[in-house]
């Protein structure tokens, strides 16, 4: 049986993005964000040890994150809104984005796509057709509401983007040398907000950013990549509404 109904498929060709909540289960969510916190020197019972606004950590295979990762409900949405030559990872791969609530300035709070692929100057590189990259996708693992930093979305930036891409063709560009349509900071804004076990899922064109937290409690977040089946190469990764 589908995941997603008709209304959240259009949304996602819409907007850019979709939220499936419970994607994978609240209670594996948070014992993950248990297995994060042994890896950082924060201390979850001394925010006076709080001091960084942001700590990122690697992909992560430890038999949590990869139940997570397996989890039917979300394996079967990515199909439904990326189509069947997507290809998810049994892992939980990307970087986990661990912010904090403190004064400093997070300093990556600039609206941006991600890159999907290892340009020749060694960084992340995009190309028309999202080589590489099927879905973007913003998985929570711990309750995130409007102050715990909730990642900013441009709300259907994801149609605009292509047209900046196609002077660089095939080949593509660096995604922190792409130059943002205009048109795009006047669009709407939403905020990926939910709870622990919610996921995101994103036309990998869509423009977001970071932001402050404001809040008390620190916002885990990872920020997974779907790619492509071998030899796959879609005309356009935008879907046809």
């Amino acid at each position: 049986m589908p995941v997603l109904c008709s209304a959240q498929i259009a949304a996602y060709r819409r907007d850019g993005f979709v939220r499936l909540e419970q994607a994978f289960p609240p209670a594996l969510a948070l014992r993950c964000c248990e297995l994060l916190w042994q890896q950082i020197d924060e201390d979850p019972a001394d925010p006076s040890l709080w001091r960084r606004p942001v700590v990122r950590v690697g992909s992560q295979t430890h038999p949590a994150f990869s139940d997570a990762a397996r989890s039917p409900r979300w394996v079967q949405a990515i199909y439904e809104v990326a189509g069947p030559r997507a290809d998810p990872a049994p892992w939980m791969g990307g970087t986990f984005a661990i912010r904090f609530p403190v004064d400093a300035e997070p300093g990556d709070d600039g609206w941006h796509i991600d890159g999907s692929f290892f340009g020749p100057d060694g960084g992340w590189w995009v190309n028309h057709w999202s080589k590489g990259r099927a879905l973007l996708m913003l998985v929570l693992f711990s309750e995130v509401g409007v102050d715990d930093a909730p990642t900013r979305l441009g709300v259907g930036s994801h149609a605009l983007v292509p047209a900046g891409l196609r002077p660089y063709a095939e080949e593509g560009v660096n995604h922190q040398h792409l130059a943002l349509p205009a048109a795009v900071h006047a669009l709407p804004r939403a905020l990926a907000t939910g709870g622990p076990g919610d996921v995101y899922l994103c036309h990998p064109f869509l423009v977001h950013a970071a932001q402050p937290h404001r809040g008390q409690a620190p916002r885990f977040v990872a920020q997974p990549g779907v790619g492509w089946k071998e030899g796959t190469r879609p005309a356009r990764a935008l879907p046809q509404a």
